[in-house]
């Protein structure tokens, strides 16, 4: 049985890593076929043909998130950065529109970007913190877990593009008297009140688990496993490393879901007011479930080390299959949870927006750029 069942993860690992090998060779081909393209656009005669040919691609690219493309035509043709759409949109702009972070990040490369787009206007008057108050498309916002995750994201995009902007800017009018601020509290009302209602719905489910685990624990460390010396007062096992163990863990778990306890009350009674999804509720969330976690796995070592001192006395073969029972629940809870504590917290501590890391290869010369950008 074991055997087999090595063979098929054996086998699920060789079928994973060839399919991350063929997408690499897809990826190598097609950056491939975007350099012949360009070749040939740079050898044509035509007049005007990088703009003609490559207006609509870098746009695209743009909307899109495809850093590859607009790097490459921006190396070929710097005054691509100047392109723009049939609204007037150039690629920043859609970037903020469509929350494209790779391209949005093109305009950390020159100094000059607060003169630029600190004042820059649609024919709407809308400021790019009006663009960035629309509602992201629906498959940038699927990126997120959760609507509260979701409108994080939302808040941090719009705190960049607010470091971009003039401060008489920031309250400024478009032609529909609205306010930058009016424009994303219209657009972000009913992902606010989804956002709340996910909140408040994972909060009452962990507060009823940790209530259970504080329950549990401090009834196991008031009758403590194998009663107590009536004459001294203390516990038959205190001299038992075991016992210590069992002392150990329940007093963590105990601290642990009182915390979580605590954590998730401060979300239900909170106002959730559109900040608050910035930082405050998202450090609250992650610190309610590592408590949880955390409680979880020491409630279920102190139940194992009672098992262990009140019925494995001259039993030692019992040890095992009490461990693995119980790391049975810690690895269930552990795997469902940890990937969405890892979630909470790149979304909320990661860094998106700055200058392209080393990583990111630069093919085009931000001094060639920078000359357009005024323009």
């Amino acid at each position: 049985m074991i055997l087999l069942q090595l063979i098929i993860l054996v086998t699920c690992i060789s079928c994973t890593i060839k399919h991350i090998e063929k997408q690499k060779k897809e990826w190598e081909r097609a950056k491939e076929v975007l350099k012949l393209v360009c070749e040939a656009i740079d050898k044509s005669k035509i007049a005007n043909a990088h703009s003609h040919y490559y207006t609509g691609p870098i746009l695209e690219a743009a909307r899109q998130n495809d850093y590859e493309v607009v790097d490459a035509i921006l190396s070929r043709s710097p005054e691509a950065i100047r392109y723009k759409d049939e609204q007037g949109y150039d690629i920043i702009q859609l970037a903020v529109i469509h929350r494209s972070e790779k391209i949005y990040n093109l305009i950390y490369l020159t100094e000059e970007r607060k003169s630029i787009y600190g004042t820059i206007e649609d024919s709407l008057k809308n400021n790019m913190l009006h663009l960035a108050g629309r509602l992201a498309p629906s498959q940038k916002l699927k990126r997120s877990i959760g609507a509260a995750f979701q409108l994080q994201r939302e808040l941090q995009r719009r705190k960049e593009v607010k470091k971009l902007i003039f401060p008489a800017y920031i309250t400024k009018e478009n032609i529909f008297k609205e306010t930058p601020d009016m424009v994303f509290t219209r657009e972000h009302e009913n992902l606010m009140k989804e956002g709340e209602k996910w909140m408040k719905a994972v909060a009452e489910s962990c507060s009823i688990t940790a209530g259970l685990i504080t329950t549990i624990v401090f009834a196991a460390a008031i009758t403590v496993p194998g009663g107590i010396n009536q004459e001294l007062g203390i516990p038959l096992f205190i001299d038992n490393t075991a016992f210590t163990i069992f002392a150990v863990s329940d007093a963590m778990s105990l601290f642990a879901s009182s915390t979580t306890l605590l954590m998730f009350l401060s979300i239900l009674t909170g106002c959730f007011s559109e900040q608050d999804f910035l930082h405050r509720l998202p450090r609250r969330m992650i610190i309610g479930l590592v408590t949880l976690l955390l409680s979880t796995t020491a409630m279920m070592v102190a139940f194992g080390t009672t098992l262990y001192l009140v019925f494995c006395y001259q039993r030692p073969w019992m040890v095992a299959p009490i461990c693995v029972l119980a790391f049975l629940p810690i690895a269930a809870f552990s795997t469902l949870q940890i990937p969405i504590i890892v979630d909470l917290f790149q979304s909320t501590y990661a860094r998106i927006f700055g200058k392209p890391s080393n990583n990111c290869r630069i093919a085009f010369n931000p001094n060639d750029i920078r000359l357009y950008f005024g323009k």
